[in-house]
């Protein structure tokens, strides 16, 4: 909807004192730095709905930087509908609407050669559909259950959300259930993040948070990974940033596989307390892994339980068509966003989480999993043995995904793609940019098992990744 022109001379005042305001604000004269303040100022109120902002030769003139730059801001903060151009009218300030596809996940989806469907794909990160538990036994038992479906029934089964909780890493003050990981990371994001606001997440991390985060116009700070999870230091430097939120993955990092120690969980929560506005800022960790996951799960919310929302999914464990997560923790974000919830799907199905409450317990379904932890640990650890004997360097050591240091990530995928491999190009993980970190790809290695002649995939990778570009390597 077009904004139509109005007289704004009451906020914030003249031209100058607009300019002067952006000024004053704007510490980073790079287009992203001027987008990221007129954003930070829209979030706050100080530039409000309506009001029109300087001219782009008038804003470059005062900030001392090229029409070019200011232009490009224009632009970035046009795509997230942050403002609106009206041509020789001026461009104003409107409610952002966010970018419209997510270009990041469509690029790990994407076939790098147009080959088609690949006989063998693993840049899916899916589970291997025959390690997933039997779902037939618990879909019996709830068939003849009699479950209420009253609009008015609490969101959680009661049942569930005492397993729940039983099962969590810290006392949460509120727990619900929503349609998996992302769409926990989703509601959770709608709440704590708006336009403008400073983000810290893992470099590289999952291309589809990105994607969200950049949807709702937040400036996202990457903080680079060890083998033991975020690198403090890194992160102390981002905390003076005063970010409001702190996106990680506790184990089986996607893409890395790095799982966090204790010891650094609790230096994280430290370096977190110490920060300036430490007690504000929302730690969010998103077990997308859950019971698949071979390392032991180390939370922040056992150091800052009132500041943690943990997410647990359930997909990768127990079956992707469940479609089940569950959130518990900080109150307030909680239950705002359960209450928004209610102005949508209202509630996730009760009679899945019948099913997942019957698989909780259920022995069969306990012993199936632990299989599954051990088959995937397996051949993850084969896969990468075969690719470090032949010179190729791989991270981290848990979950299903394998993040593969490549000479050139195009000449990878495509040879690959010619021998009916499909594989995660690195690129859209990447937070700082590609440049600042190795090329890679991702394998989602879980899926190859003894029936797929592992050791012969493993070899054919190890073969692309040591590829350089043509370019490099000039003609022939």
């Amino acid at each position: 909807m077009a904004i139509l022109c109005q007289d704004n001379s009451s906020r914030p005042g003249n031209t100058r004192e607009m300019l002067d305001l952006i000024s004053r604000h704007v510490t980073d004269r790079s287009a992203r730095g001027i987008a990221t303040t007129i954003s930070r100022l829209v979030s706050s109120g100080e530039l409000a709905l309506g009001t029109r902002l300087p001219t782009v030769r008038d804003l470059s003139k005062t900030l001392g930087v090229s029409p070019t730059t200011v232009g490009e801001a224009w632009r970035a903060l046009a795509d997230i509908g942050a403002i609106e151009t009206l041509g020789r009218n001026g461009s104003f300030v409107r409610q952002p609407t966010g970018p419209g596809a997510p270009r990041r996940y469509r690029r790990v989806v994407a076939d790098p050669d147009n080959r088609g469907h690949f006989p063998l794909d693993l840049s899916t990160g899916t589970p291997d559909a025959r390690l997933l538990p039997d779902l037939g036994p618990a879909l019996a038992r709830v068939s003849s259950q009699s479950l209420t479906s009253s609009y008015l029934d609490h969101a959680v089964l009661p049942e569930l959300e005492t397993a729940l909780r039983a099962r969590w890493p810290f006392a949460p003050d509120e727990i619900t259930v929503v349609d998996g990981a992302m769409d926990a990371l989703d509601r959770v994001a709608q709440v704590v993040v708006h336009l403008g606001d400073r983000v810290v997440v893992e470099h590289p991390t999952f291309p589809p948070l990105l994607d969200l985060l950049e949807q709702i116009g937040a400036e996202v700070i990457g903080v680079s990974l060890d083998d033991e999870g975020m690198l403090v230091d890194q992160l102390s430097e981002a905390l003076r940033l005063d970010p409001v939120a702190v996106f990680l993955q506790p184990r089986a990092q996607n893409p890395t596989g790095i799982t966090m120690t204790p010891r650094r969980a609790e230096a994280i929560a430290r370096a977190i307390s110490a920060s300036k506005h430490g007690g504000d800022v929302v730690i969010v960790e998103d077990d997308h892994s859950g019971d698949i996951a071979r390392g032991a799960l180390a939370s922040i919310g056992h150091h800052l339980p009132g500041q943690t929302v943990h997410i647990r999914s359930f997909s990768k464990s127990h079956g992707p068509d469940l479609r089940l997560a569950a959130v518990g923790g900080v109150g307030s974000v909680i239950a705002t966003a359960a209450n928004r919830r209610l102005l949508g799907p209202g509630w996730s199905s009760r009679i899945l989480q019948a099913v997942l409450l019957e698989l909780l317990d259920d022995r069969t379904t306990v012993d199936a999993l632990a299989r599954a932890r051990d088959e995937y640990a397996a051949r993850r650890r084969a896969f990468a043995e075969v690719l470090q004997d032949n010179g190729v360097t791989t991270t981290g050591n848990d979950g299903i995904n394998l993040w593969v240091h490549v000479a050139d990530e195009r000449s990878a995928l495509v040879t690959l793609a010619a021998q009916g491999i499909g594989a995660a190009p690195g690129e859209p993980f990447m937070v700082n940019g590609a440049g600042e970190y190795p090329a890679a790809i991702r394998l989602t290695v879980g899926l190859v098992g003894v029936d797929d002649d592992a050791e012969k995939v493993a070899l054919a990778v190890a073969a692309a990744a040591r590829l350089e570009s043509s370019a490099r390597r000039g003609p022939r």
